[in-house]
């Protein structure tokens, strides 16, 4: 999907003024609806959450005629067994999540950050009839919610967002593995996270939900500061996972190979999950959250 100019419902900085999770989910999910409606491009239907293109074979009987008006294509109504669709939101709170500049607009912190795409996410595919589940993890699973595809669900989802404080070191290879043995049913699963682990291990950790037959959607969540460093003065950086680990550098000195290391690192993820079938999707905390929307019913579309 290509998108036109975004309402400003989806941008972080003024989102980053509200608190309550259920009223960003609301305007960011309403908000990307509304750039469906604006957007020449038809790779999206606003009608996609109980409609199917019809094909031969279907009974006629099911034609949504007053869609064929404002489409002028056929579409029949979907049933319920063709709607419901499992998903599994993993969303890192580990310490380094945490971070966010003394910006000006304001940025979220990443955690922030992939709690709103959590959260609209959430209400969108019970939109959709889709039963969602979370899990928050850092060097162990906090806390994990079994999918549900009922309205209420979703204050239960909304509240732990809410509540969770990132914190401690992660293993996101260990976690994952340990979760793709716990899922018994095949689903979607949508990472949220910074990554920040060994590519090879992350590779075959992710491998291993392919291996159970899971749909995987990785968001590459990084703020704009991990991606330019743009310090310039004498500068203490601290280790937000490990305690009282810091270090005074002169970052013009390091910036070069920095850079360097970062951009191969985030080429290392992009191949690997590639390689495995894996949809990734790099996201910076300053950028609207249409692209977590639209890869998520990209991929909806597919598995229908």
């Amino acid at each position: 999907m290509t998108a036109t100019a975004l309402p400003t419902k989806l941008d972080p900085a003024a989102l980053a003024k509200l608190s309550r999770l259920e009223v960003i989910a609301r305007l960011v999910v309403e908000g990307f609806i509304t750039g469906l409606h604006k957007s020449p491009h038809k790779g999206f239907s606003v009608e996609f959450a109980e409609h199917r293109q019809y094909v031969i074979g279907d009974n006629i009987k099911d034609i949504d005629w007053k869609l064929f008006g404002k489409s002028d294509r056929f579409y029949i109504k979907q049933y319920e067994e063709e709607t419901n669709l499992r998903a599994y939101l993993l969303v890192d709170a580990s310490g380094s999540m945490n971070y966010a500049p003394d910006s000006k607009p304001p940025r979220p912190t990443k955690f922030r950050y992939a709690s709103c795409v959590a959260a609209a996410l959430s209400y969108l595919m019970l939109q959709q009839r889709d039963a969602v589940g979370l899990v928050t993890f850092d060097s162990r699973v906090r806390r994990y919610i079994p999918p549900r595809a009922k309205a209420a669900h979703l204050r239960g989802i909304f509240e732990e967002l809410d509540r969770t404080q990132p914190g401690a070191d992660t293993n996101l290879s260990a976690i994952f593995h340990d979760l793709a043995e716990r899922f018994r049913k095949r689903g979607l699963i949508i990472v949220l996270s910074d990554l920040f682990d060994d590519p090879e291990r992350l590779a075959s950790a992710l491998q291993h939900f392919r291996h159970k037959k899971h749909e995987v959607i990785v968001f590459h969540l990084l703020d704009e500061d991990e991606l330019s460093f743009p310090f310039t003065q004498l500068t203490q950086f601290e280790d937000m996972e490990i305690a009282d680990t810091r270090l005074l550098i002169e970052p013009r000195q390091l910036r070069d190979e920095y850079l360097a290391q970062v951009n191969a690192f985030i080429e290392r993820v992009r191949r690997l999950c590639w390689q495995f079938q894996i949809d990734y999707v790099p996201m910076k905390t300053h950028e609207p959250f249409d692209a977590a929307l639209a890869a998520y019913l990209a991929r909806r579309m597919e598995l229908r």
